[in-house]
C-alpha cells in the first residue's frame, strides 16, 4: 500500500515527450511551474508553496520547504492538479526540451532518488522534492552540479526529464562507471557518487572532454542522458557567435564557403 497518491500514466512521443496522468476523484499530481500541457474538465489547478508533501505544519515550515527548492534552482511555487469531479480525468505535462521522460516508481527504488537540479517534472501528491548536499568536497566543487542536487522521496510515482536518449544501468556491488559529469541524470540512494581527475597533461589541455569524470559505484541503478542541456546550449551559442572550429585553416575556410557560411 502506498502513502502517496496512486496514479496511472502514459508517456507519448519520441523526441519531445509528454506524460498523461489519469486521476481518480480527489487524486492530485504536483508539477513544476511551466510543465502543464492540458487537462480534462473537473480538474482544479492550484499554486502551492513547495511540493505540497506536508499537509500539516505552520507557515514557517512551508517557507522552509519552498526555500529548499529555491536552492536547487527551482521556483518557490509548484502547481497542484486535483480531480474534483466524478469518474476519471487526465492531465498532461510536457518536457521543456528534446529528450525523454523517465517514470520513477519510488516504492520499487528504495524510496529515494538523487537527480539533477532541473530534471524534475511532476509527481504524485505526497512525494517530497528537496535538496541533497554533496558531502565530498571534490564532488561539490567539480561535479558539474555543485554541492546541491535534488532528492525525490516517497513511495509514489515521480517523473524526470533529460536530454537526448536515456541509458539505464544497473550496477552490481563494487562495479564502477566513469561518466561525463553532465550526463548523469539520476541515481538511487545506494550509489556512491564521486569525482575523479582525468589525468595526463594532454588529456587535460587538449582532450576537449572536461577535466573530471563522475564516478558512480554500485550497487544501484543509474540513469544517463546522451545530450545534457548545457552541452546543447554551448553548441548553439558557438554557432550563433560565428566562431567555427575549422575557421583557422585554409581548408576550413573553403568548407565554410561551400556550405554557405563564407563571410
Amino acid at each position: 500500500m502506498r502513502n502517496n497518491h496512486e496514479i496511472d500514466f502514459r508517456v507519448f512521443g519520441e523526441e519531445m515527450q509528454c506524460v498523461e496522468i489519469e486521476l481518480d476523484p480527489q487524486e492530485t499530481v504536483v508539477a513544476e511551474s511551466g510543465a502543464f500541457m492540458y487537462m480534462d474538465d473537473g480538474i482544479q489547478m492550484q499554486t502551492i508553496f513547495g511540493d505540497g508533501s506536508k499537509s500539516g505544519g505552520g507557515f514557517f515550515d512551508k517557507i522552509l520547504g519552498a526555500g529548499k527548492r529555491l536552492l536547487t534552482g527551482e521556483s518557490l511555487f509548484m502547481t497542484a492538479f486535483t480531480h474534483q469531479g466524478a469518474g476519471k480525468a487526465r492531465v498532461a505535462f510536457a518536457s521543456p526540451y528534446p529528450g525523454k521522460i523517465i517514470p520513477l516508481d519510488l516504492q520499487q527504488l528504495g524510496g529515494k532518488i538523487v537527480c539533477q537540479k532541473d530534471s524534475f517534472l511532476c509527481a504524485a501528491k505526497g512525494v517530497a522534492i528537496g535538496i541533497e548536499w554533496q558531502r565530498k568536497l571534490g564532488t561539490g566543487l567539480f561535479g558539474g552540479e555543485g554541492f546541491i542536487m535534488q532528492k525525490i522521496e516517497g513511495d509514489g510515482y515521480a517523473f524526470c526529464h533529460a536530454g537526448g536518449h536515456i541509458i539505464e544501468r544497473e550496477l552490481k556491488p563494487g562495479e564502477t562507471l566513469r561518466i561525463d559529469t553532465g550526463c548523469v541524470v539520476a541515481y538511487t540512494s545506494t550509489i556512491d557518487f564521486d569525482i575523479q581527475f582525468v589525468g595526463g597533461i594532454r588529456n587535460t589541455l587538449f582532450g576537449g572532454e572536461g577535466v573530471f569524470f563522475a564516478v558512480l559505484r554500485g550497487p544501484g541503478k543509474v540513469w544517463l542522458q546522451t545530450l545534457p542541456i548545457s552541452r546543447l546550449a554551448s553548441r548553439i551559442i558557438s554557432y550563433g557567435s560565428g566562431n567555427r572550429k575549422e575557421e583557422g585553416s585554409i581548408l576550413g575556410g573553403l568548407g565554410n564557403l561551400l556550405d554557405g557560411d563564407g563571410r
